[in-house]
């Protein structure tokens, strides 16, 4: 057997033939040529039989690596004049526009991206960082299902941190496939209209349900005309903990502000670590953490009183209650808020009531962000592995690369290529 054409079974490249091969000192570079007579438009489907000029130069391409050897294949390749972005070098079968990299190479970088941090990465395969991150774009661009807007019924949107700073990205999934379908830097009401414009209103009046959390930003955007008008909007009970966790929170700090200017400097110290035993679940404590939570109740005063609050609240939806039980047991616990006379929680009471439509009707449908919040704690996965981002669109590619609707396909399971 020819090593031309051990070659060209080795790589297996659509639309190529191997003419010649060339060993380095560390590298392989593999000589192809295209097959077809016809130049395609990298950046549309135009096509044509007509060559403008022949480039003076080889195009090359970095490879899967042949054991320590970097495998690098090169082509002499036509320029053709396209009607809509003029003059272009054609387009190859076996790598995506623009890039300097196979498709199978990229693929490989793009699941590997999935389930190990850049740093090794980049040792693996040897690449650098940059480069890394152009790859995962060019994945993320042609691999993502064009498709994941189309069958939108339920819906969940959320803001998650990507760095610290008030850095947001707001996240779209899909409830029913549990995946992100869209995203973008941000988390105003102008952010979630970029996704109801992309989205049309024929499809986004096709939205049957879409959870969200209690800030107003995101229900102004989906109430606005020719966006999801007909959806019922379901905050998620997740989201009323939290708000209650939150007020607790508040409470805390102003009885440590308390306790600091009194004459004994150790009583602050030791009370701020009942942090955690007031925001921890009953049944998650430690040993230490429940002994300092019976010392408060002990205690008493405004602090038991807002944890008890906080507790009340978490058991409406720690239960399986139905819709009116749920409506019962909230207005109770508004009424004993307004009552408290602790601010954060008469604040909370009056928002309760504010959104109660909206966290009955997460009830009634079972609609919640559940799998939503699930998915945030992978994203936070995600960016603590990366060791942070240099920008919005890197942490967001990566997200979408990780949890959104892409199939990955790895060199060794894709279809081999046919002769034509």
């Amino acid at each position: 057997m020819r090593v031309t054409t051990a070659f060209k079974r080795l790589l297996d490249l659509s639309g190529t033939t191997v003419t010649g091969v060339e060993f380095r000192a560390a590298e392989v570079v593999v000589s192809v040529k295209l097959r077809s007579r016809r130049l395609c438009c990298p950046e549309c489907s135009f096509s044509t039989k007509a060559r403008y000029d022949l480039r003076p130069v080889a195009s090359s391409w970095r490879h899967l690596d042949l054991g320590h050897w970097r495998l690098r294949v090169q082509a002499q390749l036509r320029r053709l004049q396209c009607p809509t972005h003029g003059v272009r070098t054609e387009a190859v079968p076996f790598a995506r526009a623009g890039s300097r990299h196979t498709a199978d190479f990229e693929n490989l970088v793009g699941w590997l991206a999935t389930t190990m941090d850049k740093t090794a990465l980049a040792r693996l395969v040897r690449i650098d960082w940059e480069t890394t991150g152009r790859i995962i774009e060019r994945v993320v661009a042609t691999e993502l299902d064009p498709d994941r807007l189309d069958r939108l019924f339920v819906a969940g949107v959320d803001e998650v941190s990507w760095r610290k700073g008030h850095s947001y990205l707001t996240l779209v999934s899909n409830h029913q496939s549990g995946k992100f379908v869209w995203g973008a830097p941000g988390k105003d009401t102008a952010t979630l209209d970029t996704f109801f414009d992309e989205l049309g209103e024929e499809r986004s009046a096709a939205i049957t349900a879409l959870s969200m959390d209690m800030g107003a930003a995101f229900e102004k955007s989906a109430r606005k005309p020719g966006h999801a008008t007909k959806a019922v909007i379901c905050f998620d009970p997740f989201h009323v903990v939290q708000a209650a966790t939150q007020a607790l929170e508040k409470v805390r700090r102003a009885v440590w502000q308390d306790l600091r200017r009194l004459p004994d400097k150790d009583a602050a110290r030791r009370f701020k670590g009942a942090r955690w035993a007031l925001l921890k679940n009953p049944t998650d404590l430690s040993e230490d953490q429940a002994s300092t939570l019976r010392k408060l109740k002990r205690r008493g005063g405004d602090l038991w009183r807002a944890y008890t609050l906080k507790e009340a609240l978490r058991a409406i939806f720690a239960g399986d209650l139905d819709e009116a039980e749920v409506a019962m047991l909230l207005d109770r616990f508004c009424s004993r808020a307004q009552r408290s006379g602790l601010q954060p929680f008469v604040t909370l009471a009056k928002t309760i009531r504010k959104r109660r439509e909206g966290i009955l009707a997460a009830v009634r449908l079972g609609v919640n962000n559940a799998r939503h919040e699930g998915l945030n704690r992978r994203v936070r996965l995600i960016v603590n592995r990366a060791y942070g981002f240099h920008s919005a669109n890197a942490a967001l590619g990566l997200i979408m690369l990780t949890l959104g609707p892409i199939e990955h396909v790895l060199p060794h399971e894709r279809t081999t290529a046919a002769d034509p």
